[in-house]
């Protein structure tokens, strides 16, 4: 799209990121635009386009095509000089960068109009090499660096001290109410557990991740062994995620079922393009990561869906359930397990299927209402724009 100047109103903001393909920081993204055109303000995004590019515009939102993906160093400076025309052409009064490579030609360009520059950390980074480091480092540079959690926080902190005093933490925000489970026909419901081959009188535990070993597949494996030595055999696990290649892995999965005789128990059913529906046809979720995690969109997606969930302690995964010691056992939306530990995983899950129907109920009510409080869209972009505000006195969002 052209970079013709448009008619601005209200605080003008723009967003830069590689692409609006697919993910979390391209949903992100354009909620925040929305945010910033439904309350009163103007909003631009740069990217290399995508898929999302309509959705964003049916906003209101306006897309300007530029190499942003590029890590060419001679293209990230030349879109450093195009941002900045882009910034003076428009008026914008911010520019919040959400990727490495746009991020450099951002702060160049912010520095050259004299605007505030805001950075998201959406994930982690490998910085093994000084230089990598450094490369990284333009995402601490931010006026204010925003954490998508505590845990990445204090990975910012101990990686760029100089920038604590800057970073604020913004938990990322979900679409409640496409996940809760009333919003979900029972088309939806029949069309999964069809193309699933799931039959309707057996409890199923879910697991929406893709099919890579950190994200311990294998451990929910053994855990149903576990439950199957104990004589627990009606529950079917669920491992709903797309290998992407990893055919090795696939086949070390399908291995240890065979070894276990757990077959009957669990299945792997490849990519689901339902979320609400998978999740409303479980009686619990397990988020069960063996490797750090810089947010935990499942298992907040699990506690908007009214599904008990259990979640490897570790990473930020843990800050969005509550569970002791870190709140009493009254005020539990779910549990945490040490990562790996398919012993403590089967525990949990037997303990979460044998739960009364007026403790579940309770469960989930708080669940819901601690993911309403703290990780819906609303919260997320509300605080994202309290962020621009404090950057630009004197002007205010609706």
């Amino acid at each position: 799209m052209s970079s013709k100047p448009i008619e601005t109103h209200g605080p003008t903001i723009l967003q830069v990121i590689p692409d609006l393909e697919t993910g979390g920081a391209e949903q992100t993204t354009l909620d925040v635009a929305k945010a910033i055109v439904d309350g009163g303000g103007t909003a631009l995004v740069v990217s290399q386009g995508g898929r999302m590019v309509a959705e964003l515009e049916k906003a209101g939102a306006r897309h300007i095509n530029l190499p942003v993906k590029s890590k060419n160093p001679l293209t990230i400076w030349h879109n450093a000089g195009r941002l900045a025309r882009i910034i003076r052409d428009n008026n914008v009064q911010l520019v919040h960068a959400r990727s490495r490579a746009p991020a450099w030609s951002a702060l160049w360009a912010a520095r050259r109009t004299n605007i505030p520059f805001v950075t998201t950390y959406h994930g982690f980074y490998n910085q093994k090499t000084r230089l990598k480091a450094f490369y990284n480092s333009v995402m601490a540079r931010g006026d204010k660096v925003i954490a998508n959690s505590h845990y990445t926080a204090n990975l910012i902190a101990e990686r760029h001290p100089n920038s604590k005093s800057r970073i604020v933490t913004v938990h990322r925000g979900s679409d409640l109410t496409a996940l809760d489970p009333a919003s979900v026909s029972s088309e939806r419901l029949q069309a999964l557990r069809a193309s699933w081959d799931l039959p309707n009188d057996r409890p199923l535990i879910i697991n929406l991740a893709r099919l890579t070993s950190w994200k311990g597949q294998m451990v929910i494996i053994e855990a149903m062994g576990q439950l199957k030595q104990e004589g627990m055999t009606v529950p079917i696990a669920v491992l709903a995620g797309d290998a992407q290649g990893r055919e090795g892995y696939l086949a070390s999965l399908k291995t240890r079922i065979d070894e276990l005789n757990v077959n009957d128990q669990v299945r792997l059913v490849g990519h689901c393009s339902d979320v609400p529906a998978a999740l409303a046809l479980g009686a619990l979720s397990v988020v069960a990561s063996t490797a750090p995690e810089a947010f935990g969109r499942a298992a907040v997606e699990a506690q908007a869906a009214g599904v008990p969930v259990i979640v490897s302690k570790l990473g930020a995964v843990p800050e969005t359930v509550l569970a002791p010691p870190v709140v009493p056992d009254n005020e539990r939306t779910g549990w945490h397990i040490r990562a790996g530990d398919a012993e403590a995983l089967a525990k949990a899950m037997r303990h979460i299927l044998d739960l009364a129907n007026e403790e579940r109920d309770a469960l989930v009510d708080r669940a819901r209402a601690h993911i309403q409080k703290n990780f819906s869209v609303k919260a997320m972009t509300r605080k994202t724009l309290d962020v621009y505000e404090t950057l630009l006195p004197g002007q205010k969002f609706v």
